[in-house]
């Protein structure tokens, strides 16, 4: 058999060179896929470097320090109008819906993702939420700390039974209108001190309550805690003095909601003086309780009748009145009775002279309205009913120009918002009286509504008040009566059981300032913004900046809150031994 020539046929030489082919598109896919892979891995870390997120670190929890956050307000007190864009519509029960997250998340708001009332902050955000940024959460508290005081309320003084103020939700019994003074429905014979009741009972009737605290604006504490202390001034141990305060404020801090901001968004309500609050030792001899001391309290927003000028966690709003309409059409034919009177006073007083005080300029206006032939005077010591009628009060009220409102035992009065309420213009002599005071319910220009007298002219005889308000023009009274009437509204604290369709209550402004309040503080604890500078001592000078300013400065009303002061920053014994004369005196107004 002959062997096979080595020499190739064209069919091998064809096939060598398919071959060949292949292998040279197999290097040619190599290389592109190579060169593709390179480009990608360029694009990516080049061009996306420098926007990626390390998400691992953006989820670790973030603990809300705000002891370094001052909780009074660092501008000025809101505007007289309540804030723009608030809803009008009112939900119906049950039909609050929860807001939608609409607004792309950008790095800063994925980290503030991390804080626990993002979600109650974005609700301000959804326009169609018509409770966006009002919601507030109310604790449901032992009965031990409301209800079952009113229970038993006629262990609540010791000279009044109470149980008849705490009637109608806390108004008191109807005042009946038989000399004509009165409306003929909306009036009642409501105690000075019944704000707690009729405050959370007004609460109840809130168009804007939620049961979920990541909602929450604020968080209400319905605690009496001017009935409570009440019960205990005379006669009791500065433990039983303190054991309810106590109580609320272990209770609180064990609470979930508590920890959102260690209680700085959390806000209760006592109907009594703040020196009530803010016993200074733990003398058995020393007078009120240590509630307003307790670092749980420092933490929250106590509102009062009256406030400290020298501490950063109480706010004054307005004593009761007699007036609680149920609805607008109630007030605004008072507004409109008011400004028709025939006013024949200029000038009037209720009250009585304060002999054991020598700072007191009581004695002197007593003795320039007996004086005067224009002036008319109330005189409120022993055996004087009259001056305890509120038909009596509100009929002399009715018929001046001006209505004289000096100290009483302490800074304040009702009788401020009772003469306001019957359109007459108030003549203060004491900053501390109303100007530091209800920030939130009247204008910082005061000049628009009183007139205001310094004490120390009145000592030393260098004004007659006669004169200084006969200088007045009629059409100046004119205006300056308008702009009392026009306030009527957010100084009176409607009917708990009825709602005011349009018209803006003090309860309504007071919560609506808490709100405000506490939502900038939020945004300060994400803007990483702080007050350093923050004097509590001042902080009286605080409430009254302009919207925007942080700083303040010497100021006119210095010499009046330059009483000597101790370590805790209160009055040296001063303020506590006004509470003290402020509650002999509710003793012999009921002997």
């Amino acid at each position: 058999m002959r062997r096979r020539s080595p020499t190739s046929s064209p069919l091998d030489h064809m096939e060598k060179g398919a071959v060949r082919n292949q292998q040279s598109r197999l290097c040619l896919l190599a290389s592109l896929s190579a060169f593709f892979w390179f480009l990608l891995l360029y694009f990516h870390f080049v061009f996306l470097g420098g926007s990626t997120v390390d998400d691992s670190a953006q989820l670790e929890p973030i603990y809300v320090n705000t002891k370094s956050i001052n909780t009074r307000p660092t501008s000025a007190r809101p505007s007289n109008a309540m804030t723009t864009g608030s809803p009008t519509t009112i939900p119906q029960p049950g039909n609050v819906q929860s807001p939608p997250i609409s607004h792309p998340v950008t790095n800063i708001d994925r980290k503030s993702d991390n804080y626990p009332f993002m979600r109650a902050l974005r609700t301000i955000e959804n326009k169609s939420d018509p409770c966006g940024g009002r919601y507030i959460f109310v604790h449901d508290l032992p009965p031990r700390f409301n209800e079952d005081m009113l229970k038993e309320c006629k262990s609540l003084s010791l000279w009044t039974n109470m149980c008849k103020f705490t009637s109608n939700a806390g108004l008191g019994p109807p005042l009946e209108n038989v000399e004509g003074v009165f409306s003929n429905t909306g009036w009642y014979a409501t105690n000075q001190f019944a704000v707690d009741v009729i405050f959370s009972n007004r609460m109840k009737q809130y168009d804007c309550l939620t049961s979920d605290p990541s909602l929450a604006a604020a968080f209400f504490v319905p605690f009496y805690a001017g009935f409570d202390i009440a019960r205990y001034l005379w006669g009791h141990n500065i433990s039983t003095r303190d054991a309810a305060s106590l109580d609320l404020a272990n209770w609180l801090m064990k609470r979930p909601e508590w920890s959102i901001m260690g209680g700085k968004d959390h806000f209760l309500v006592a109907g009594r003086i703040t020196w009530d609050f803010r016993r200074l030792s733990d003398g058995e001899s020393d007078w009120g309780n240590k509630l307003l001391f307790l670092p749980a309290a420092k933490n929250m927003s106590m509102l009062v009748v009256e406030s400290s000028p020298w501490n950063a966690n109480d706010f004054g709003i307005p004593y009761p009145t007699y007036f609680h309409p149920a609805k607008d059409s109630d007030v605004f034919v008072w507004q409109d009775r008011m400004r028709k009177l025939e006013r024949k006073w200029l000038f009037s007083f209720a009250g009585a002279p304060r002999p054991d005080n020598p700072k007191s300029i009581r004695g002197q206006i007593i003795d320039e309205c007996k004086k005067s032939k224009v002036g008319k005077l109330l005189e409120c010591d022993f055996g004087e009913s009259k001056c305890h009628s509120p038909g009596s009060i509100m009929q002399m009220f009715q018929s001046s120009l001006f209505c004289l409102q000096p100290q009483g035992d302490s800074y304040t009065r009702r009788s401020a918002f009772d003469s306001m309420l019957a359109g007459c213009i108030p003549v203060f002599f004491h900053p501390g009286s109303a100007y530091t005071q209800y920030t939130w319910h009247l204008p910082r220009n005061y000049s628009k509504y009183s007139v205001f007298i310094p004490e120390e002219d009145i000592r030393k005889k260098n004004v007659s008040i006669e004169q200084r308000l006969s200088q007045i023009s009629p059409e100046q009274v004119r205006i300056m009566r308008e702009e009392v009437i026009s306030l009527i509204p957010r100084l009176i604290y409607a009917d708990p059981r009825s709602k005011l369709e349009t018209l803006k209550d003090a309860f309504d402004v007071a919560v609506q300032a808490v709100i405000d309040k506490v939502t900038k503080l939020r945004r300060d604890i994400i803007e990483g913004r702080t007050d350093e500078n923050f004097i509590e001592e001042i902080s009286w000078k605080y409430d009254l900046l302009e919207e925007g300013q942080r700083e303040v400065g010497p100021h006119e009303w210095d010499p009046f809150f330059s009483k000597p002061k101790n370590g805790n920053g209160d009055s040296d014994g001063l303020s506590a031994e006004a509470a003290k004369n402020s509650w002999k005196n509710e003793q012999r107004e009921h002997s």
